[in-house]
């Protein structure tokens, strides 16, 4: 491939004006490729133009980026929509998988707009933070727009009323249109798969609203009830999910195993799980699994709910393992397209970048032209796309010896890049 023809594809891919076009094109290829650091000062390096074309850019067509990636993921939609199977292979009874999970985009310091310390774990983290919903269907993982988060003051500068990220979950579930994606389909064939920090009743109801389909991780202190104690205990008394299963312990543990794919050899988990029926407090009848990794017994036990009564507690554990997925795509975007990398004063920018990096993502994961069905990791196609940046000198050079007095005009170019005073570098645009 090309130039050229890569440069083509991704305008009939994105159909930007022709004012924006080529700046768009060249920095959605500029997240497409391999760098130490995608900055602003990478972007001039990478285009040889300025900075500040880029960061114009970004700062003031934000809403560009936005509509395009809600184009873009329901072309990428659509095309996986027209014959979905099961996910797994078929192990499982659902066809469309819906992942939710957020991450933080690290900045140095407070002075940017929309910048908060948010606790991670180990400690605070200074940044942003994005709350993703991707769908996964078909094998394939294809991210919406995202949520951003916006702390108090952002939202008292430009008059936003403040809402909490469960509150933008619950909003973006009522709104998310899947007939937009891939047209006609079951709701009963839709899961949603989130960990415990979205162990919400509002959010869980809104899923059972929609008809789909939730497997979600409990909060230990989740108040649940078997099936017995709802009919027999009072209607306030509630108990916590980790003492549900202490109190039945008479039900047996049971071993399932899961295939876990790694590159060139496949690895056998066990796991063990107990399986009873019960209720979610102020949601309603589901399945509730207790699971542990069956060579650590005393390891940390994972609680999931899920409101399919028919569904296997394997198909329920597998189920929940698919929600990894969200965290490798995180990491991707992190190490290999510069999600962090990008540092401007004004939200408005980084909000740009950010959507720019999931149209580049969308687009890796596109069938590219002339790149062979074996190449499959992202790292792999990174580098079918810089060989066809690589190749751009080389076909400018032929285009000028096909021209009339062709031979002169190049010598000329070569002299002057001779004759400049630091040396050139090769060009892409």
């Amino acid at each position: 491939m090309n130039y050229s023809r890569l440069f083509h594809w991704m305008d009939r891919k994105l159909k930007i004006s022709n004012r924006l076009k080529e700046t768009a094109i060249i920095y959605v290829m500029f997240l497409m490729v391999s760098m130490r650091k995608h900055s602003m000062d990478a972007a001039a390096t990478f285009s040889g133009s300025s900075k500040s074309r880029f960061s114009k850019f970004l700062k003031n067509h934000s809403n560009l980026a936005e509509i395009k990636l809600d184009q873009l993921s329901k072309k990428q939609a659509k095309r996986f929509g027209k014959n979905l199977r099961f996910i797994a292979d078929g192990k499982l009874c659902w066809k469309i998988g819906i992942l939710i999970d957020s991450t933080l985009q690290k900045r140095s310091s407070l002075h940017s707009e929309n910048v908060k310390r948010f606790n991670h774990g180990q400690g605070f983290v200074i940044g942003h933070q994005w709350t993703n919903i991707v769908l996964f269907i078909n094998d394939v993982l294809i991210p919406l727009p995202p949520i951003a988060f916006h702390s108090h003051g952002y939202c008292r500068e430009h008059d936003i009323p403040y809402k909490t990220e469960h509150e933008h979950v619950i909003e973006y579930i009522e709104s998310l249109n899947l007939y937009d994606y891939i047209g006609p389909h079951d709701p009963k064939k839709v899961v949603v798969l989130a960990d415990s920090g979205y162990d919400n009743k509002m959010i869980e109801n809104a899923i059972v609203r929609k008809g789909w389909i939730f497997i979600f991780a409990l909060k230990k202190k989740r108040s649940v009830k078997s099936e017995k104690e709802y009919e027999n205990l009072p209607k306030s008394d509630w108990r916590r999910v980790e003492q549900t299963f202490k109190n039945h312990r008479r039900v047996k543990w049971v071993t399932v195993y899961v295939l876990k794919n790694r590159p060139g050899k496949k690895k056998r988990m066990e796991f063990r799980i107990r399986q009873i029926m019960g209720y979610l407090r102020y949601v309603g009848k589901a399945q509730l699994i207790c699971s542990e990794f069956k060579k650590r017994p005393n390891g940390r036990r994972k609680y999931l709910a899920c409101n399919d009564l028919k569904a296997t507690p394997r198909q329920i554990l597998v189920g929940y393992r698919i929600r990894w997925e969200i965290e490798i795509f995180h990491k991707m975007i992190k190490m290999l397209q510069g999600f962090e990398d990008v540092a401007p004063k004004y939200f408005r920018s980084v909000v740009a970048h950010v959507h720019w990096v999931y149209c580049a993502y969308i687009l890796l994961n596109s069938n590219l032209p002339g790149m062979p069905t074996t190449v499959k990791s992202m790292t792999e196609k990174q580098k079918f796309v810089e060989q066809a940046i690589k190749k751009k000198t080389i076909s400018h050079y032929l285009q000028l010896l096909s021209r009339f007095n062709g031979v002169d005009q190049l010598k000329s170019e070569l002299q002057q890049a001779l004759d400049a005073p630091f040396p050139l570098q090769t060009l892409v645009i």
